[in-house]
């Protein structure tokens, strides 16, 4: 038995995302032990994977924290890795691979950047989907992959029946109106009118929730619906995870709470505007769909609202 690292730090998104490339991994490697370095907001809930037998932790402390650092490496070469699997793919952890091999190959360190194909530069590279870049690193490392392309993010899910009683749901829709400060352009901003639209049309047949995360309960009480919370507190990842599977419908922004829902195969709809596209960052599955407009202030309530009715019947 061999041990094996995949990284993958974050973020929320990107979590439910690898699930698929995780579950090729560890497919691959059955004889062998998976471990996982990653951060501490998804520690919990990549204990839950049934495809990884340990969790690290990363502080993602300075590089210039040399203690921090030295301390990290050590762990790492003391469990003698036989392959890492870098699925973050990000600066911090092309660093970890100077520091701790520094001559590497795709033979030792899997990463876009030793799969690269020979047609392309890392910058055209990373402009491919999500998904797509995953399945080429890992064909190219070796490996069969059956999962890479459609993640299954249900692992993570826990009971929540305690919550659903509490808030008495049973038919209900969640929407997701929010996003980090520093990227308000994925801001949708007429939650509020659409949750009058959908009430007027559908009348009590569905409850209409939000969870918020931790930062964001303070802004959920300017959205005129019920705010579903665990003894005050945010869902952690799991029950959200629960929350939006036992859901009727999920509407989001391009946020972390959309690409579970999507890896969840829920019914839903995800906004776009110009900062992105759900092609490139893999979103769009059989029950769950992107629309995407140029200027997300100029998509109406209505036009949502249309697209909603059309899926959910």
């Amino acid at each position: 038995m061999s041990n094996i690292l995949i990284i993958k730090h974050g973020s929320l998104g990107d979590i439910a995302q690898a699930s698929g490339a995780i579950q090729d991994i560890f497919e691959n490697h059955k004889e062998d032990k998976i471990h996982i370095l990653t951060t501490k907001p998804y520690i919990e809930v990549f204990k839950k994977n049934p495809f990884i037998n340990n969790v690290i932790l990363d502080k993602r402390l300075s590089r210039f924290n040399l203690i921090y650092l030295y301390s990290l490496m050590r762990t790492i070469k003391k469990l003698n890795f036989q392959k890492v699997y870098d699925l973050q793919n990000s600066s911090r952890t092309k660093f970890y691979q100077r520091v701790l091999f520094p001559k590497s190959n795709l033979n030792k360190w899997s990463s876009s950047e030793t799969t690269l194909p020979n047609d392309k530069t890392k910058e055209e590279f990373d402009k491919s989907p999500v998904l797509d870049r995953f399945e080429h690193q890992l064909k190219t490392s070796g490996l069969n992959t059956k999962n890479t392309m459609s993640p299954d993010f249900s692992w993570s899910c826990s009971d929540i029946n305690n919550i659903k009683k509490e808030y008495n749901l049973e038919k209900y829709i969640v929407l997701f109106p929010f996003c980090s400060p520093h990227l308000s352009n994925k801001k949708w901003p007429y939650y509020n009118e659409l949750i009058d639209l959908i009430k007027n049309k559908f009348g009590h047949q569905f409850k209409i929730i939000i969870a918020p995360g931790p930062s964001e309960i303070k802004d959920s009480k300017t959205i005129n619906a019920t705010c579903v919370l665990n003894n005050g507190k945010a869902l952690d990842i799991s029950e959200l995870s629960s929350l939006i599977k036992e859901s009727s419908f999920v509407i989001a922004n391009d946020t972390g709470p959309a690409h579970i829902a999507a890896h969840l195969n829920v019914k839903g709809l995800t906004l776009f505007g110009s900062h992105t596209t759900a092609h490139k960052v893999s979103i769009e599955r059989e029950n769950f769909k992107p629309i995407q407009a140029s200027d997300l202030n100029k998509l109406s309530a209505n036009k949502v609202l249309e697209k909603f009715v059309e899926k959910i019947n």
